[in-house]
């Protein structure tokens, strides 16, 4: 969607693979892809309704460039990641139901992280993620966001965004059953990559305006590594 230059040719994509995924789960798969998924939905349990929900939450944003409130992105979040989160957590080996709402929670942790991280190159874009009520709750203009202009009152409210985003990894870490934390190391592994870009990005004091803050290679590998030998996350 974000190299999308035109809106119509992009939803004509996203319809046709909505229909792609119902074909697919009534035996009629066309796509290489869906011919290699649908074998495999029965043993992962991957349901069309998951699928067709991320289209979804792509279509919004050929739609929307506002969000509200709180809850209004929180949907959006729930499509285009914690849909994925929860479709994940099965392929990697849940066990336990209770699963679910860790991949939920870590997938909304995530997907802010990534707001976070692009506020500037979606303002390029005309997007601004962050709710308007939390805009307003710190006086934040929206030209201002979507010119790029840095300020205190920006800085606060990156500091609240960032700080909301620390609790959501911390409740999604809570919500993960023991017996079932071995095998969602992949999705650790994730977690402890992106929480840690948000901590480079909250020590630079949020220059995501003008710059795109990242992690080496090395580093992901290194953090990668001490989830899956160490268990720190």
């Amino acid at each position: 969607m974000d190299e999308a230059h035109e809106t119509a040719v992009a939803q004509a994509k996203l319809a046709w693979w909505r229909q792609e995924v119902m074909n697919a789960f009534a035996g009629q798969a066309q796509h290489p892809v869906m011919q290699a998924l649908i074998p495999l939905t029965d043993s992962f349990q991957i349901r069309a309704q998951q699928l067709t929900s991320i289209i979804e939450g792509c279509e919004m944003d050929l739609t929307q460039t506002r969000y509200l409130d709180a809850p209004a992105l929180r949907k959006y979040c729930h499509l285009v990641a914690g849909v994925v989160g929860e479709v994940s957590a099965q392929i990697f080996g849940q066990t336990n139901p209770l699963t679910t709402q860790y991949a939920h929670a870590l997938g909304q942790a995530l997907q802010m992280t990534n707001i976070i991280r692009d506020v500037g190159e979606d303002a390029l874009r005309g997007r601004i993620y962050i709710p308007i009520d939390t805009l307003q709750q710190f006086d934040v203009k929206a030209h201002e966001i979507l010119n790029r202009i840095d300020s205190p009152r920006f800085q606060s409210l990156m500091q609240h965004l960032a700080q909301e985003t620390h609790r959501l990894y911390e409740e999604a870490f809570g919500l993960l059953p023991k017996e079932d934390i071995r095998a969602q190391k992949p999705g650790l592994m994730m977690a402890s990559i992106y929480r840690t870009l948000l901590k480079e990005i909250q020590a630079a004091k949020f220059p995501v305006l003008h710059q795109r803050v990242a992690l080496t290679p090395i580093r992901k590998l290194w953090l990668a590594w001490k989830v899956q030998a160490l268990g720190q996350y």
